[in-house]
């Protein structure tokens, strides 16, 4: 038993770590280059406090296990829908891709260098004239990963797996869309 758990684990270190915007055309793309630069000064918030009231409450009762204190959840979960609305992405699509990512470590580092929520790696800061953001600012690493999935949303023209797989950078792969579906299915599903 002990082999085979030591050979997973060989094997796993073994594989490539992808992540978010690893893309080899990311970092030259100047479209999205430029909606990053927009996306950092923009801001919104819940249009209708009532819609806002329900969903924070169903959200935070779903969460209540990875952010135990209810301030930092139900705040958290404001810079979620308020992000999400912002790039036009549904906000429980969005807490999916977070589980997915980083199980909701706002510290998370990955192997490839990713930072945060939803892993943004950190040469989009220089790309976009920001060296000085902080990614594992919760607001700014929110804003940066929805607009990156608006943008390969738009790229496959509304085709949810394949933005995924880029999103994650891993193109024509299904792994990663099939757990964020699954994920989006099963606990972040809307109301």
């Amino acid at each position: 038993m002990y082999r085979v758990w030591a050979w997973c684990l060989i094997a796993c270190l073994a594989l490539p770590m992808l992540s978010p915007a690893s893309s080899v055309d990311a970092p030259d793309d100047p479209i999205l280059k430029e909606l990053l630069k927009r996306a950092a000064s923009e801001t919104t918030s819940f249009a209708d406090e009532f819609d806002a009231w329900v969903w924070l409450a169903d959200m935070s009762r779903r969460l209540q296990k990875k952010i135990p204190v209810a301030d930092a959840r139900v705040s958290f979960l404001k810079s979620v829908h308020r992000e999400a609305l912002r790039a036009g992405l549904r906000p429980e699509l969005v807490l999916a891709v977070i589980e997915t990512e980083s199980n909701f470590d706002r510290f998370a580092i990955s192997s490839a260098g990713a930072r945060g929520l939803m892993q943004i790696m950190p040469f989009w800061l220089e790309q976009i004239g920001r060296p000085d953001d902080n990614l594992f600012d919760i607001d700014t690493n929110l804003r940066y990963g929805c607009t990156i999935l608006r943008y390969y949303l738009n790229e496959e023209k509304g085709d949810r797996r394949r933005a995924l797989a880029r999103y994650n950078g891993s193109p024509g792969r299904n792994h990663y869309p099939a757990r964020v579906f699954e994920l989006w299915n099963t606990r972040w599903f809307p109301q």
